[in-house]
């Protein structure tokens, strides 16, 4: 699933491309699943109206929309959310895409939505497995803490007297939002954490360590789109290259970086996790 890394790399790369557009009309496929909001709410929101930003909220790309140009969908009504403070919400799921495309271009098998864009340009969002979810909505909000916004002494709160691991607190959406297992890894690794210790047992010192160790991850695995492990494209296309840099994640069995130690994977509340057993403690 893509994280915070990836969605971000996303939305800038959306944003760069179709900020200022129209959606003009918008096409929508037969499958229920990645629709969160009702057909028509989406359709009747998105119709006529300009895109005024494109930006990540945790693990979710929001198209800010506001009044277009055009004269206003046929199908709009009172009873539809307001266009002026309406918001697009793609959550990607396991495999969704969401590319800018010609028209001329081959309409990829699993594509779910086409909004045409005045530029003469489609945004497509495309989703094999269809875990991914499209909804609108107004001041949509993550539920948890930016992370890389965060504070640190809101960042020791967070996690004092949890007894949950310190693993599965950082997976926690309703504490940090936008952190998945991938960079949760990395960012323990480089704090000297392992991944099982209860988020309870860590000292400020601990937490001292984690908080600029999360944030260095995440920023550097922005400057290099993401990491692709599988699904993952840009809204290019591209591939990201931060998996190259993993130090811990996906490489069980194979030696530490820093002693050469086997590193080990465990189950943790259903989701893998790569650490080193002997630089972290």
């Amino acid at each position: 699933m893509p994280e915070l890394p990836e969605v971000e790399t996303i939305a800038r790369g959306l944003a760069e491309r179709v900020s200022g557009d129209t959606i003009e009309s918008v096409w929508l496929g037969s499958k229920r699943e990645p629709l969160k909001s009702r057909a028509s709410d989406i359709v009747a929101t998105l119709e006529s109206k300009r895109i005024a930003a494109v930006r990540r909220v945790g693990k979710h790309i929001v198209f800010d929309l506001e009044n277009g140009a055009g004269r206003p969908s046929k199908r709009q009504s009172v009873k539809h959310i307001q266009p002026a403070a309406a918001q697009w919400i793609v959550h990607l799921g396991m495999t969704g895409r969401m590319l800018v495309c010609k028209p001329e271009e081959e309409i990829a098998k699993h594509t779910h939505a086409i909004a045409r864009l005045t530029s003469g340009r489609e945004l497509r969002f495309v989703d094999p497995r269809r875990f991914g979810r499209l909804s609108v909505a107004q001041g949509f909000e993550a539920p948890g803490s930016e992370p890389l916004e965060v504070e640190l002494d809101r960042f020791v709160e967070l996690f004092r007297g949890r007894k949950t691991p310190i693993k599965s607190a950082l997976l926690n959406q309703k504490l940090l939002s936008g952190v998945g297992n991938i960079y949760a890894d990395e960012s323990l690794f480089r704090a000297g954490i392992r991944p099982r210790r209860r988020a309870a047992s860590l000292t400020r010192d601990d937490l001292r360590r984690l908080y600029p160790a999360l944030r260095d991850v995440l920023k550097e695995a922005i400057a290099l789109g993401g990491s692709s492990v599988s699904d993952y494209v840009d809204s290019d296309g591209e591939e990201g290259f931060f998996q190259l840099q993993h130090r811990v994640y996906g490489r069980e069995g194979e030696p530490c970086l820093v002693c050469k130690t086997p590193i080990k994977r465990v189950v943790i509340a259903g989701r893998s996790s790569h650490y080193c057993p002997k630089c972290q403690k």
